[in-house]
């Protein structure tokens, strides 16, 4: 069973000041998964952003780094701390997903260009059988460096292809929880 990755779900991603996004379904995608994974009692590793910058939205200290309610660990879970993009760079997670022979990793969260993509990229270079959830992940508008004003789907769109296939299988929530969690985990998506 693969290790379902919850990234930077944190308050400062749902507050007005992150930026305009796509995928305003995710959170309640996320949670389905997360759901599913509970009842299963799979691997879940709760990934957190704690900056190093006292402006930063993740600055640690503040309710914008807290995790999202009803993404909250429950007691005993994996949670491990990042202050890079790359949930691999400068953490444990390879050790802890090879220690316990986890072969895959199926990620979601935010941002989908950023630490998604980061840690999909490393996930895939390191080996590990990679799924990236495109209806559980999400991403904001960015201006690219040419200067042309990119939607949030666009650059949640570009993010996913640059992963498909090189570094992870790109599938919808409803497509994971019938792999892993069988039919009947879909219901409540309809």
């Amino acid at each position: 069973m693969p290790a379902l990755l919850i990234i930077d779900m944190q308050n400062c991603m749902a507050m007005p000041e992150a930026g305009q996004r796509n995928n305003p379904h995710a959170e309640r995608h996320i949670a389905s998964l997360l759901k599913a994974w509970r009842a299963m009692d799979a691997p879940i590793v709760h990934v957190r952003h704690m900056s190093r910058s006292a402006t930063s939205m993740f600055a640690p200290g503040q309710s914008g780094a807290e995790f999202q309610a009803q993404f909250t660990p429950l007691p005993g879970a994996h949670v491990l701390e990042k202050n890079v993009p790359d949930a691999f760079i400068n953490t444990a997670l390879e050790r802890w997903l090879r220690v316990r022979g986890i072969a895959g990793v199926v990620m979601v969260g935010v941002s989908t260009n950023n630490s998604v993509e980061a840690s999909a990229r490393s996930a895939g270079n390191l080996g590990f059988d990679t799924v990236v959830v495109a209806d559980a992940t999400f991403a904001f508008a960015k201006t690219d460096y040419a200067g042309t004003a990119r939607s949030a789907d666009d650059v949640h769109a570009m993010a996913l292809s640059n992963l498909d296939g090189e570094y992870a299988s790109i599938m919808s929530t409803r497509d994971v929880l019938e792999r892993y969690a069988g039919p009947g985990a879909t219901a409540e998506l309809a």
